[in-house]
C-alpha cells in the first residue's frame, strides 16, 4: 500500500493504485478514515508505525466494501480504538438494505458488506471527530458522509466526487475509470451533495479514488457543471 503525506495533517494510502484510505495526524494520535479492501489492515497498521503515531480513531464514510472491507480486521487490532460512523451506515452494516421512508425509492448500487464491528460512538452531521467536522453527503449511497479538517481547508469525501479519470461528481460516468459511478444510487442526490461540498470552499480534495487535488474549486465547479448537464441534458 503506497503512502504519500499531503500538506501537515494527513496522509493517502492507496492500493492497487486506486483504491485509497486516509489517516489524519492529531496532536498525539492519527484518524484513519475509511479502511480500504479486505485484507488492507496489516499496511494500514505499518502505515501508522511509518509516522509514528498510534490510531485512536476509525471512521468510515459508507458502507462499500472498498471503504469498509477491512473494518472488522483493523478493529480487531486495535481494540482501544474509538470506531465511529452513522447510524445508515450502521443500518447497512448490519445487512439492513431497506431505504427510509424519506429516502428516493433508487436502486441502491455497490458492493454493501457486513461486519461485526459496532461504533462506540454514531456521527451526527456537523459533530467533530478529531479535527474533522462530519458532513452529510448522500448520493453514491444513502449514508454517505464527508469529513472536512478545518485546520487547512482538507476535504475527505469518500465517493461524493471521484478524481481518477478525472473530477467528477458520484453517478457522472467516467469512462475511463467508471466504477464508482456505475455504483451509485441516485445522481440527483449526489450532485446536490457535491455543491453542499463545493460551499466548504476546499483548499484540497481526497477522495476514494484517485490523485489528491489541491485547490479543486474550478475542477469541481466543473464536474458540477458536468453532472447539472446529464442530469437535465
Amino acid at each position: 500500500m503506497k503512502l504519500t503525506q499531503h500538506g501537515n495533517h494527513f496522509w493517502q494510502l492507496t492500493r492497487y493504485g486506486v483504491f485509497n484510505c486516509y489517516l489524519v495526524k492529531e496532536e498525539e494520535s492519527l484518524t484513519l478514515v475509511d479502511t480500504n479492501l479486505p485484507g488492507s489492515a496489516d499496511a494500514i497498521v505499518q502505515a501508522a508505525r511509518t509516522i509514528g503515531k498510534p490510531i485512536t480513531r476509525i471512521v468510515l464514510t459508507h458502507a462499500h466494501s472498498d471503504h469498509a472491507g477491512s473494518l472488522d480486521e483493523v478493529a480487531q487490532r486495535l481494540p482501544d480504538a474509538e470506531v465511529a460512523f452513522s447510524q445508515r451506515t450502521a443500518d447497512f452494516l448490519q445487512g439492513n438494505l431497506a431505504l427510509h421512508a424519506d429516502e428516493p425509492k433508487s436502486k441502491l448500487r455497490g458492493s454493501f458488506v457486513t461486519r461485526q464491528t459496532a461504533p462506540t460512538r454514531l456521527l451526527t452531521p456537523g459533530a467533530l471527530v478529531g479535527s474533522l467536522r462530519v458532513v452529510a453527503t448522500p448520493g453514491h449511497t444513502p449514508d454517505q458522509v464527508a469529513f472536512f479538517d478545518e485546520r487547512d481547508g482538507s476535504l475527505i469525501a469518500g465517493d461524493a466526487l471521484q478524481t481518477q479519470a478525472g473530477v467528477a461528481v458520484a453517478g457522472d460516468i467516467r469512462w475511463l475509470f467508471p466504477f464508482p459511478a456505475l455504483a451509485t444510487w441516485r445522481l440527483a442526490t449526489a450532485l446536490q451533495s457535491a455543491k453542499t461540498l463545493r460551499e466548504l470552499e476546499p483548499a484540497r480534495l481526497a477522495v476514494g479514488h484517485g490523485r489528491v487535488v489541491d485547490a479543486p474549486l474550478a475542477q469541481m465547479d466543473a464536474a458540477i457543471s458536468a453532472a447539472e448537464a446529464k442530469l437535465h441534458g
